[in-house]
């Protein structure tokens, strides 16, 4: 299997580190911003072929399918693109920013006949796989899951200190991210929603700091509290309060309340996701997180991006005479 890869920033590395381990998968083209950085990355990686041009990287002969890792604003235009030319897709959340494009990408990857993947990459993590599945067995009932995501960001650059060429936005790329596992893991697409923002960066020209709060039909509580203001350890927090348990998740690691690690399998959550793709395309059949199945993650995110833009009344409390 030939793979094209658009992107050589973080994401695009821990991508290679996933497919070099899968066999009979190549890279054999890759789309980058700059030549300068196309060729870099092409000889790190022993890539026969870069360009700035995506569609020339598209075209190059054999080529099965198509790791976009590249600024979201372009997700969609560049899925279209990749799937009208018979590819399968694998496109990093947050399905552009937006739910109409959102939509526009599964409706093409339906015309087309061809796998559009979204690389919720924590779907794919031992321990929120292990949550989802005691869920479903019935031997953990979950009452509220509390999300922290915390980065500390002055200037436009990645988690590796490298320059951005887009912005990154805290609803439409991290929380998306855990916004996903509320109705993954309960199975249940059906929230109330609603969010609050703080003040714009002056430079950065996006909110550093949100709060989003979702509620399933169901009954289980979803909290999250984002911010690019934390200084200290960054990334997610996950704590799942449960009718038997809490647990913490951190990366691909969880505790118990008492602080003692769960057992887990171990797998990378990069390595498992890149798998499923390949899997899928040589099965012929729906990836785990196919587009189609995280339309209800972007409506929810519209929801909360709605709630926040939308005037909030000032409410006094007043005390009577």
């Amino acid at each position: 299997m030939k793979i094209c890869l658009a992107g050589t920033g973080a994401m695009g590395v821990i991508h290679m580190k996933a497919l070099k381990k899968i066999d009979g998968v190549e890279v054999v083209s890759v789309n980058s911003r700059t030549a300068e950085s196309g060729k870099a990355f092409a000889a790190q990686w022993g890539i026969p072929h870069s360009s700035t041009n995506l569609e020339e990287c598209i075209d190059r002969p054999g080529v099965d399918a198509v790791i976009l890792t590249t600024p979201s604003a372009m997700h969609a235009d560049q899925t279209i693109l990749a799937l009208s030319k018979g590819k399968h897709v694998q496109v990093e959340i947050p399905m552009s920013l937006n739910l109409p494009d959102a939509q526009r990408m599964v409706d093409a990857a339906r015309k087309a006949g061809r796998i559009c993947m979204v690389t919720h990459t924590r779907r794919f993590s031992s321990p929120h796989r292990e949550i989802r599945r005691r869920i479903q067995e019935g031997t953990f009932h979950l009452h509220h899951m509390v999300v922290e995501t915390y980065f500390f960001r002055r200037e436009n650059t990645n988690m590796h200190g490298q320059a951005r060429s887009w912005v990154d936005n805290l609803l439409w790329h991290h929380g998306c991210h855990s916004v996903d596992l509320a109705p993954w893991i309960l199975d249940e697409p059906d929230f109330a929603v609603w969010g609050q923002k703080g003040p714009d960066h002056p430079e950065l020209g996006i909110p550093m700091d949100m709060t989003v709060a979702m509620k399933s039909k169901k009954g289980p509580l979803f909290s999250m509290a984002m911010s690019f203001n934390n200084k200290g350890p960054f990334g997610g927090f996950y704590r799942y309060i449960g009718e038997e348990e809490t647990y913490k998740v951190y990366r691909d690691s969880m505790t118990d309340s008492e602080g003692k690690e769960v057992p887990l399998d171990g797998t990378p959550a990069f390595d498992r996701q890149d798998v499923e793709f390949t899997s899928a395309i040589r099965e012929g059949r729906e990836p785990e997180s196919s587009a189609a199945s995280c339309l209800p993650t972007m409506a929810l995110l519209d929801g909360i991006d709605k709630a926040m833009s939308a005037e909030i009344s000032d409410f006094r409390f007043q005390i009577a005479d």
